[in-house]
């Protein structure tokens, strides 16, 4: 995880990968609830709500960046929600952008397929195993990346089905699971 004046980015290595696209567009899950993520924190249902309604009442949207550079952004997330697995996106990278361009091949070609979240806590507490549970978070962007914090974090797979990524998403889940009780 860094810290820069306030926003929080989490990258890490990760096992496995899933793509998707269809062609335009592209989503996915940028956080999952309830899953702790490899640098100890767990973002809670509802940790987005506020942050999401203001940028609405403000006329404002969440940035898709490219590595969390705000100097690089790629594309529009037009649809940002919370549901009852976490934070989904759906958006549109810009082929009329350079970064956007390299961005769209890199997908195609299965380099790439993270989703990270930048963002700034605005309310947490520790649980007894000492992980940050995340209750109230201000959304700034979601970034495609090589390596997200939360393994799940990914760009769907193209053409998949909903139940197919839902099982996939709990086996992460349970191995996951299984390497904090083995101590790995």
């Amino acid at each position: 995880m860094t810290q820069d004046m306030g926003l929080e980015r989490k990258f890490c290595r990760i096992d496995g990968t899933e793509v998707s696209t269809d062609g335009k567009t592209i989503s996915g899950y940028a956080s999952h609830f309830g899953a702790c993520d490899q640098g100890g924190d767990i973002v809670q249902r509802g940790a987005y709500a506020a942050s999401l309604s203001r940028l609405t009442t403000e006329g404002r949207a969440v940035k898709m960046l490219w590595q969390h550079d705000p100097a690089q952004p790629i594309g529009i997330w037009d649809e940002v929600r919370e549901d009852e697995r976490g934070l989904f996106v759906k958006g549109r990278i810009l082929d009329s952008v350079e970064r956007g361009r390299e961005a769209r091949a890199l997908i195609d070609a299965g380099a790439i397929d993270g989703l990270s979240i930048g963002y700034r806590t605005l309310k947490a507490t520790k649980n007894t195993k000492g992980q940050r549970l995340l209750t109230e978070l201000e959304l700034w962007e979601v970034s495609l990346v090589t390596f997200p914090m939360l393994p799940s974090a990914r760009v769907q797979a193209k053409g998949e089905e909903p139940v197919a990524g839902a099982l996939r998403d709990m086996a992460l889940l349970f191995e996951q699971a299984r390497r904090e009780l083995a101590g790995d």
